[in-house]
């Protein structure tokens, strides 16, 4: 845990937790207004924390080489996560102009 400061930790884990609050959010308004493209953007997000957890994962363990793939795995999820709320912003935006 010496790779990263107790300041750089602690922005870490709280946009970690930030997130998941957000998607939760996202998820229950888009339920209650009966909004599917709402959900979908809450799952869109699922990606972009995988990847914050897999960069979280392996400072937690000092950068060790045997977690290397978890860096492989971080910028993957990064790419996918923005493809799928691009998919997801544009989901929303086709939705707006359809209820006018």
């Amino acid at each position: 845990m010496h790779a990263l400061s107790l300041g750089t930790w602690w922005i870490h884990v709280a946009s970690v937790f930030e997130w998941l609050l957000a998607m939760v959010l996202i998820a229950q308004r888009g339920s209650k207004r009966s909004q599917t493209s709402m959900i979908w953007l809450s799952a869109a997000m699922i990606p972009a924390l995988i990847s914050a957890m897999a960069a979280c994962t392996w400072h937690f363990y000092d950068n060790t080489e045997s977690l290397r793939w978890l860096v492989t795995l971080q910028a993957s999820t990064t790419l996918v996560g923005n493809v799928t709320l691009a998919i997801a912003a544009w989901n929303l935006q086709r939705d707006d102009m359809v209820k006018g």
